[in-house]
């Protein structure tokens, strides 16, 4: 089962705003997009059902979690799809895709806010609870 590292409760408390009525199924899907790109490549330790066990550490994960919703929420293209075409014509449908100098960058809402980041590099995520961005093989 995927974990969801932030409530409603705390996008509140992060944002300052009511939180929207589908705030449950956003925070699963922000959870399961950060889990995926940034929470799997960290060192911290877990508890029995795989979430942070240091305080700080769960914190963090909720604002960053919180975080990217906002983020979504501003941008509003949580899946990506504006980010495919530069433009779209509908009277025989004219469609051109978007380019980038340095190839396939990727798409906007399938990016990692920055404010999601920086709630992972909080000066209070010292080396002996968190490390962002460690790889460990055994």
């Amino acid at each position: 089962m995927a974990r969801i590292y932030a409530t409603a409760a705390d996008y509140l408390a992060y944002t300052g705003q009511a939180p929207p009525s589908d705030i449950d199924a956003r925070l699963g899907r922000a959870s399961r997009f950060l889990g995926s790109n940034v929470f799997r490549l960290c060192w911290y330790e877990v508890d029995e059902d795989g979430y942070p066990s240091n305080t700080l550490v769960a914190e963090a994960f909720a604002a960053a979690v919180c975080a990217q919703v906002q983020w979504w929420d501003e941008t509003g293209d949580e899946l990506g799809a504006a980010g495919r075409y530069a433009s779209v014509k509908l009277g025989t449908l004219a469609l051109s895709r978007a380019s980038s100098s340095g190839g396939s960058a990727p798409e906007s809402g399938r990016e990692v806010a920055e404010t999601a980041l920086e709630a992972l590099r909080s000066e209070d995520l010292i080396r002996d609870i968190f490390v962002l961005g460690l790889v460990v093989q055994c």
